[in-house]
C-alpha cells in the first residue's frame, strides 16, 4: 500500500527552529500606521501632534502623562508639576494635549523649563547647583544631553579619577566590576577546581626539575 501524503498549509519550521516554532510573518514597511482611536474628549481645535519642549507627542496624550515622556522629568517631578498645573493654569491634568491653545502651551512649557520659579523644591531638580552659575537649574531634552556631555569632558580635562574611569569606559561610582560591567579583553573568573589543579601541579613540576639537575 502506498502512503498518501497529506498536504498542509502550515509553514514549515526552518533549520534551527523547533517544530512548534514558526517564523513570524514579515511586516510591510509601506503599510499605513495604525491611527489612534478617539477618546471622546477632543474639542474643535484639537491637533493630532503637539510639540512640547522639542518633543512630538500624540494629541490624545493627557497633560500628566506627557510630562513623564520628556527626558529629564521623572515620576516625582512630574507629580509635582501636575499639581502646579492644576493650581496655576486654567486646564486640568486630565486634559488632552491636543486641546491646548498656543497660550496654554507656552505657560505649560515655562513650567517644564523653569520649575524652580513655580515653587518646586531644589532637591527635585537634576542640577540643584549649577557648577558654572551656582544657581539651581533644571535641564530637559537636548539641553540635558549637552550638559551631561560637558560635565564628562570637564572631568576628563581635569584628569580626575571620574574622568579617567569615563575614558576607560568603566563604572564611575564605586561599583564592583569583577562579575558585571566588563568591557574589552577581560580575564574570566577562575573556578575553585582549576585553582586546586594548579596548586597540585606546582609541587610535581618542582620535583621533576630537581630530578633533571641530579
Amino acid at each position: 500500500m502506498e502512503k498518501i501524503e497529506q498536504k498542509t498549509d502550515k509553514p514549515k519550521a526552518k533549520f534551527g527552529q523547533n517544530k512548534g516554532q514558526v517564523e513570524a510573518p514579515k511586516t510591510n514597511p509601506n503599510a499605513p500606521k495604525a491611527v489612534m482611536k478617539k477618546t471622546g474628549k477632543e474639542k474643535e481645535n484639537f491637533r493630532g501632534i503637539i510639540r512640547i519642549v522639542g518633543k512630538d507627542m500624540p494629541g490624545q496624550t493627557t497633560v500628566k502623562n506627557s510630562l513623564r515622556k520628556i527626558p529629564g522629568i521623572g515620576n516625582n517631578l512630574s507629580a509635582s508639576l501636575t499639581r502646579i498645573v492644576l493650581s496655576k493654569s486654567d486646564f486640568a491634568g486630565d486634559e488632552l494635549v491636543g486641546n491646548l491653545t498656543d497660550e496654554q502651551l507656552k505657560s505649560f512649557e515655562d513650567i517644564i523649563k523653569n520649575p524652580m520659579n513655580h515653587g518646586v523644591p531644589t532637591f527635585l531638580l537634576n542640577r540643584p547647583i549649577d557648577p558654572e552659575s551656582g544657581l539651581p537649574m533644571h535641564r530637559v531634552m537636548a539641553d540635558l544631553k549637552f550638559s551631561v556631555k560637558q560635565d564628562i569632558e570637564k572631568h576628563v580635562d581635569m584628569r580626575s579619577y571620574r574622568g579617567w574611569r569615563h575614558q576607560m569606559g568603566q563604572k564611575t561610582r564605586g561599583q564592583h566590576t569583577r562579575s558585571t560591567g566588563r568591557s574589552g579583553m577581560t580575564v574570566g573568573v577562575m573556578k575553585k577546581s582549576l585553582k586546586k589543579q594548579g596548586a597540585a601541579g606546582a609541587p610535581a613540576a618542582g620535583a621533576d626539575k630537581k630530578a633533571e639537575k641530579k
